[in-house]
């Protein structure tokens, strides 16, 4: 690497996110809130707040509404010359945030979107990569079309040739794309991962990974349950490095989360956090964010884990799909000195 700032290069769909206020449900909200969104411009956007240059890749109608996401995007410190002007629309975003018992809801609108006609060979990988360290997509990138699907490979294929890091969050998502769809374009695209990001439903989902090991001595926050499916995915797909979130709850307004780390050496699980959710999307993009920041650092595995949870945590706490945090806010809670006191 350069003694320059890491730079990480970021493929993935730009979306208006609408938000119904106040928690109200979609059958009684009359206005929803606006905000820009996708899941690799979240993470790139706690990369950029953490220092690192971060590129996206995608491409937005050439008209006010795609202008305003590239805007929005910009003031988040995200480099946008890669964002391409062509299509017909911007993908949408409906979000009704759950409260107490009521879970949140999510609905798409994203057929025929300007990213969703992008084909092979209309990104140049070599170029945008070359003096890059870092290609990073999630799975919903190449949900849309069998032509994202080729593109997405072929910006795989080209960041290994050039020795960059690439990795993946697999981000199923059920109202994009078949199981069975996404399983066979996941299992094609995953011997290319150096790190792979996942919770263990959707690495058994798509890659087949085993089950997490529980016994009746071992509860879903226990460490040696995860072993068995980390290092499957290792040598399945010959995947360096597999994290895992953990998340349990049965209230909206609060979860548990933990995270694991298996770096082909050894296996790690960061604290488990008791957290109160003010908007919990975006959480797993703060958490590969965190992850990223910390790899690029060569900071020790647990450090760079326990990090990543940490970003994953404030993350509950913002309005909005993007991590606010500082390095410093996030530093402090990841390592024991954070505190719920009035800062002035």
């Amino acid at each position: 690497m350069s003694s320059q700032k890491p730079r990480v290069v970021l493929f993935g769909e730009l979306l208006l996110r609408l938000t119904t206020p106040l928690h109200e449900r979609f059958l009684q909200a009359v206005s929803f809130d606006a905000a820009y969104t996708g899941g690799e411009a979240n993470a790139g956007a706690l990369l950029a707040g953490l220092g690192t240059e971060a590129l996206l890749v995608a491409a937005v109608p050439d008209n006010d509404l795609g202008q305003a996401c590239v805007n929005a995007m910009r003031r988040f410190g995200l480099d946008t010359r890669y964002v391409q002007r062509r299509g017909p629309r911007l993908g949408t975003l409906y979000v009704e945030l759950g409260a107490g018992q009521r879970p949140s809801k999510v609905v798409y609108d994203r057929a025929g979107s300007s990213f969703a006609e992008l084909k092979a060979g209309d990104i140049p990988w070599k170029q945008i990569l070359q003096d890059a360290d870092w290609l990073h997509f999630t799975g919903t990138a190449p949900a849309p079309s069998a032509d994202l699907r080729e593109l997405a490979l072929e910006g795989c294929t080209t960041a290994k040739s050039l020795g960059k890091t690439v990795s993946c969050d697999l981000n199923y998502r059920s109202t994009l794309w078949p199981v069975e769809q996404a399983r066979e374009v996941m299992q094609q695209l995953a011997p290319q991962f150096d790190v792979l990001i996942a919770n263990e439903e959707h690495a058994r989902l798509l890659l087949d990974a085993p089950a997490a090991e529980f016994s009746y001595t071992r509860e879903i926050f226990e460490m040696e349950a995860y072993r068995s499916p980390t290092s499957w995915l290792r040598n399945q797909y010959g995947i360096g490095q597999v994290a895992l979130t953990i998340r349990t709850g049965t209230n909206s307004d609060e979860t548990t989360f933990a995270a694991i780390f298996d770096d082909g050496q050894q296996l790690y699980m960061s604290r488990v956090e008791q957290i109160r959710v003010v908007d919990r999307i975006g959480a797993g993009d703060a958490f590969t964010g965190g992850l990223i920041y910390g790899l690029l650092q060569h900071w020790d595995p647990a450090v760079t884990l326990q990090f990543a949870a940490a970003a994953a945590c404030l993350k509950h706490s913002i309005h909005g799909d993007v991590c606010l945090a500082s390095l410093k806010e996030v530093q402090d809670l990841a390592f024991g000195f954070a505190n719920a006191r009035v800062i002035r």
